[in-house]
């Protein structure tokens, strides 16, 4: 499914120190719980939210890479700490320090991800959304939908290795340097 097609209005939102964004999803993405925090911030009832695609809340200046890294990340059974713009069903945007986990049976088998989500530090933000910008600039320099994932992945990669770091370290980086 695709994303919304809300128009992003440029209404930043913003949640409380202490809040929490949760949400719940089954191994497609496809919402089984959200945490009132998340419906007060999407601008979405529960009933438009559950049994809907997780995407649904996507921002278009959300480079593709980002997502492409978080599912890989995660369908490998491993969690993933991402910086992420989400797209409020009322237009506002909100960004977000996503902590994403598989979620597992009994038997160890996994049967969706959970996903809390924190207020990140402005300074993060804007070190996050110059990378995000040059990855969506990237994207949009391609016309076909594959190829400006490819391109966005090479340049990810690419600014990554410049740097001398992974994912994880960039993220780790922002986060303990927004705090001193």
């Amino acid at each position: 499914m695709k994303a919304t097609q809300v128009r992003p209005t440029g209404i930043d939102r913003t949640f409380g120190e202490n809040e929490i964004i949760v949400t719940k999803t089954d191994t497609r993405g496809i919402i089984t719980y959200a945490n009132d925090v998340f419906l007060r911030i999407s601008a979405l009832a529960e009933e438009e939210a559950v049994g809907k695609p997780h995407s649904l809340i996507r921002h278009p200046d959300m480079p593709r890479a980002i997502f492409k890294l978080l599912w890989e990340t995660i369908k490998q059974r491993q969690e993933i700490f991402a910086y992420v713009v989400n797209l409020a069903a009322d237009g506002a945007h909100y960004w977000v320090l996503a902590h994403v986990t598989p979620s597992l049976d009994p038997g160890g088998q996994v049967v969706g991800y959970h996903s809390n989500r924190r207020k990140p530090d402005a300074q993060a933000v804007s070190a996050a959304s110059e990378l995000y910008g040059k990855l969506r600039a990237e994207e949009r320099r391609h016309s076909r939908a594959p190829e400006a994932l490819d391109a966005s992945w090479r340049m990810l990669q690419d600014v990554l290795a410049e740097r001398g770091q992974t994912y994880d370290q960039f993220v780790w980086e922002l986060t303990n340097g927004s705090r001193r």
